[in-house]
């Protein structure tokens, strides 16, 4: 019963596209890396150079930049005070990864010149953790409630709204996480071209593999709006 009352029903075709959207993302950035890992930069520096490089001419020496094993999980931690760079980008010289390296230095420089976007992420991670830890559960109990002839549907409307409530903290954060993630790889790629790391088809390599990797945040905004949606068409539908 609750099978076909939540998901056996029309409102998952709102989700398709953004799936197919999120799932095509994931495969071109994948792609794209792969195909520009083969262009290597001329003066050989490495994504752990490149980094590095960028750190100290923003005046971030205390910075440090290490190497983390496994595929594209490159992050920059403001609580260590690190740069992680995976196996695919911390040794190597193709303009793909640096390209990553020096957008994850750009996450660095944004957050020494304190970017208002990555404070606000910053700030509301906690929340969102529990929202995003909570918010099915309890629409799910709004559910069950709403379908109870005993207790009635207001209490159902109450839990199920507050699930919207805090799955929309899921979306605030994606939301923020774009112009974040659009700023450090342009940062990234001025920093590049201006220092001379990387020039001509190496610099148009980098760009596009930042610009797949972006497509992957929009996609993740998709597929949080599109949820959003259908958990509003849900309690609607459910509420009446």
């Amino acid at each position: 019963m609750f099978f076909g009352l939540f998901w056996g029903d029309w409102t998952i075709l709102v989700l398709i596209p953004a799936m197919i959207f999120a799932f095509w993302a994931q495969i071109n950035v994948q792609s794209t890396f792969k195909k520009y890992s083969a262009v290597r930069n001329m003066r050989g520096v490495t994504g752990a150079d490149a980094a590095r490089r960028i750190l100290n001419e923003n005046g971030l020496h205390h910075i440090r930049v290490e190497h983390i094993h496994g595929h594209l999980n490159d992050h920059y931690d403001p609580k260590e005070g690190v740069i992680r760079l995976s196996d695919a980008v911390y040794g190597s010289t193709s303009a793909a990864a640096i390209g990553v390296a020096a957008h994850e230095a750009g996450h660095a420089c944004q957050h020494a010149v304190g970017y208002a976007p990555l404070k606000i992420r910053q700030a509301i991670i906690p929340v969102t953790n529990i929202g995003s830890r909570l918010a099915m559960p309890i629409f799910i109990v709004g559910l069950l409630f709403a379908g109870s002839s005993y207790l009635g549907n207001g209490i159902g409307d109450i839990f199920m709204f507050a699930g919207i409530a805090l799955f929309s903290l899921s979306v605030l954060f994606q939301l923020v996480t774009l112009p974040t993630e659009f700023n450090a790889s342009s940062r990234a790629l001025k920093t590049l071209e201006s220092s001379g790391v990387l020039y001509g088809d190496e610099l148009t390599a980098a760009g596009k593999t930042l610009r797949a990797a972006a497509l992957t945040y929009v996609a993740a905004l998709a597929t949080a709006l599109a949820s959003l949606l259908r958990l509003i068409l849900i309690a609607n539908r459910r509420s009446r």
